[in-house]
Formats: C-alpha cells, structure tokens, sequence
C-alpha cells in the first residue's frame, strides 16, 4: 500500500499556464484569451473578422482551482492547449437578469 501512496503524492498538478486577454472593440462584453500574446494568426478569420479590433486586456495566470469572472478556467485552459485561443462571449440576457 504504502507504494500507492506515494505514486499518488509523486502526480504534481498541471503546471501555471499564463494567458493573455483581449477586449473586441467590436462586440460588447466579447473576450479573447490567447496562449502566446499578439498571437492574432491563431484565430481563424471567421472568429477573427467580427470582433474587430482587439486591445490589451491583462495576462492572467491559469492555475488549478483558479476562479474567472465569466469563464471555467479548466474550459480555458483547455481551449488555450488544444487551439491556442479561448473566446468569452457575453451572458446571455436570461443570465444578465439572474446575476443582476
């Protein structure tokens, strides 16, 4: 047993991922996090085209465990691995109405 023990404490968490965060000029309250900054060619022009232009937001490290605002950092986190972009639309209005 003791063997099992420790390969479970040996298993470190995923490690930091830092995130950068963009605001559409373009649609309201529309987010993109990228996994590299200024990473713009990462998006494909169907996505990339409607938010027009995109600004500076922060860089946020992505933790385990770690809370977003409007986001699941894991969903983050795996959209950041997997495609090298994340988008954040807006609430939807019958989500508005219940955080309001």
């Amino acid at each position: 047993m003791p063997a099992i023990a420790a390969t479970i404490a040996a298993n470190p968490s995923a490690p930091p991922m830092q995130a950068y965060v963009y605001k559409s000029l373009r649609k309201a309250d529309t987010y993109v996090f990228l996994r590299k900054q200024d990473d713009f060619a990462v998006l494909p022009e169907p996505v990339r085209a409607p938010l027009g232009q995109l600004v500076f937001v922060l860089s946020v490290e992505l933790t385990e465990g770690r809370k977003l605002a409007r986001s699941d950092a894991a969903v983050v986190r795996a959209n950041l691995e997997q495609r090298g972009f994340h988008i954040q639309l807006p609430p939807l209005e019958t989500e508005r109405s219940v955080d309001d």
